[in-house]
């Protein structure tokens, strides 16, 4: 039940009514507002639709690398070309690479399978997309209110979601009003899409509280880290498109890294680590600054400059980790369900498809009366349509990886995506198991050695601090810190002896550190000023002792371009 005025002490919310509400602005949640408003003008009808958004504008949160399938942006808009969506730059060549500590080797494109092939993808920014795809739903008639975080979920008397509340603003560190104070607002809607990302916060209540997990194996997760560079124009390939494994990480740690070329001379650099590592020693953000320096990828920045920088926490669970999708009154859409094709590296084309889909089956809902119900006919389109068959073929490339490490598990992977190519996404007919989550492959301090990372050049590697002002972060100093811990006492009683507290080094925002007063006694310090939003520290401490809420509304990365 949601807590009355009087029970907060807080005067009450203002409510306003709406047909359908989406919690966020990325692919999903817009291609779901796009679609409701195109039904209903093919029909005739009317249909009210506000889309809420925590970042300070449309894009100002989406980090992606991206190099997109358009079978989503095909369906929602087939003639998006004429519109001017920012989709210029095809892939022309597509290389993958296995680095060594020195060297590397291509590997052959023959024994690919075909949907590891990027022919017919684009290279984007898909916070550019976002914004034009928020722009084409503000043109439709649907709302949108960018700059507001929904904080919270509304349930009916029968436990059935009936819309979110946006959080409240002006709230004081000590959790009181201030003179800046404004009520949160009651979104109330017939059916509430959610479509925050990955682990988001009101997603995560929503699967706890209407156990939509049960039956599925555990999410699983890795950090994506990205720069993006303007290089100089006789190093620039428009078109081309560069992924490796293998070199910095080790054999049992999965991983790899991406550069896209593409727009003004621009470059996409990111490395992605497998949230699932066991060196508690290990630093993300340092294995991908190192893995700048190798030889095969260094050359591409020597007289270029570095012009954004973000990191954000990527669903990898695939096929048997994605939970029930539906509950009385909503579904989980996009990422916030986990739809992303690891092995592809790819999850907007999905996002979008769950989008179309959800749009679809809210709106036959309400157009026969219905609300506050379990939208059965989204499910069913999800687990049978082309999210299912994506994901299908490649469920077993994560648990391979996890279990045989990346040089035999992604050979076994390899053989299985086609298998599972030539036998219709069926294969052999078994679906491997990922076991734990991520938080608890975390071995202990004492079963492992610190790495030494080389110190940053300031010209090709940069430390977190520096590079996080490439983000655009920014929140309102005198808030309640939303990196919230169940157990103040743990990061130094627990985490520091058994695991020489990791989120000093898996957070790539440099928010959380050990300080030691005059006798030497440690403490645990809380930067939540730098936060990018990425949620790996919800996702990676080993004693689950993080939870992330939303700060005030605005707040966290503006990232631009990325």
């Amino acid at each position: 039940m949601t807590m009355t005025a009087e029970e907060t002490g807080l005067p009450p919310r203002e409510a306003m009514e709406f047909d359908v509400v989406i919690v966020g602005a990325g692919p999903a949640g817009l291609a779901a507002a796009i679609r409701l408003k195109q039904k209903a003008a093919a029909a005739g009808a009317e249909i009210s639709v506000v889309v809420v958004e925590k970042g300070s504008e449309v894009g100002a949160h989406i980090l992606s690398g991206a190099v997109i399938d358009p079978i989503g942006l095909n369906r929602l808009i087939p003639d998006w070309k004429e519109r001017g969506a920012p989709v210029e730059t095809p892939v022309t060549e597509d290389v993958f690479l296995v680095l060594g500590p020195e060297g590397d080797v291509r590997l052959p494109g023959w024994p690919m399978p075909p949907l590891m092939k990027n022919h017919g993808n684009y290279i984007v920014s898909l916070g550019s997309l976002c914004k034009w795809l928020g722009e084409q739903a503000a043109e439709l008639g649907v709302e949108i209110y960018p700059g507001f975080a929904a904080a919270e979920v509304l349930y009916d008397d029968n436990g059935a979601v009936v819309g979110i509340a946006t959080g409240d603003m002006g709230v004081g560190r000590d959790g009181q009003p201030n003179d800046a104070f404004v009520r949160g607002m009651e979104l109330r809607a017939k059916y509430t899409l959610v479509a925050e990302g990955a682990r988001g916060s009101l997603s995560k209540g929503l699967i706890r509280r209407f156990d939509l997990a049960k039956g599925h194996e555990p999410q699983k997760y890795g950090i994506g880290l990205k720069e993006l560079w303007q290089v100089a124009p006789e190093k620039h390939r428009p078109g081309y498109v560069q992924h490796s494994f293998g070199w910095p990480l080790n054999n049992r740690t999965g991983g790899g890294s991406f550069l896209y070329h593409y727009g003004d001379n621009l470059v996409s650099v990111g490395f992605v680590v497998h949230l699932n590592y066991d060196n508690p020693y290990l630093s993300p953000y340092e294995e991908f600054q190192r893995f700048k320096t190798h030889p095969a990828i260094r050359d591409v920045f020597e007289g270029g400059k570095r012009i954004g920088y973000g990191a954000r926490a990527i669903t990898e669970g695939g096929w048997q980790s994605m939970p029930d999708l539906v509950f009385p009154g909503g579904a989980l859409l996009g990422c916030a369900a986990g739809m992303v094709n690891l092995p592809r590296i790819k999850g907007s084309h999905n996002a979008m498809l769950s989008g179309i889909a959800a749009a679809a089956a809210a709106f036959d809902a309400i157009a026969a009366g219905r609300q506050h119900d379990t939208l059965a006919a989204y499910e069913a389109d999800v687990r049978s349509g082309d999210i299912a068959r994506d994901l299908k073929r490649v469920r077993n490339m994560k648990p391979y990886w996890s279990k045989f490490g990346t040089v035999l598990g992604v050979m076994l992977g390899g053989i299985d995506l086609w298998l599972n190519t030539l036998i219709s996404g069926v294969g052999l007919g078994y679906t491997l198991k990922h076991g734990k989550n991520d938080a608890a492959s975390t071995g202990k301090a004492a079963d492992f050695k610190p790495i030494n990372y080389p110190k940053p050049d300031g010209k090709l590697t940069f430390d977190r601090l520096t590079n996080v002002s490439f983000s655009g972060t920014n929140h309102e100093e005198d808030q309640p810190v939303h990196l919230k811990l169940l157990d103040p006492k743990i990061p130094i009683a627990v985490n520091l002896p058994l695991y020489a507290e990791p989120a000093q080094r898996y957070c790539p925002a440099a928010v959380y550190e050990i300080v030691r007063d005059d006798k030497g006694d440690p403490r645990f310090q809380i930067n939540a000023q730098n936060c990018v939003h990425c949620k790996t520290c919800d996702i990676k401490d080993p004693s689950q002792n993080i939870n992330w809420v939303c700060p005030e509304g605005g707040g966290g990365p503006n990232y631009a371009g990325m």
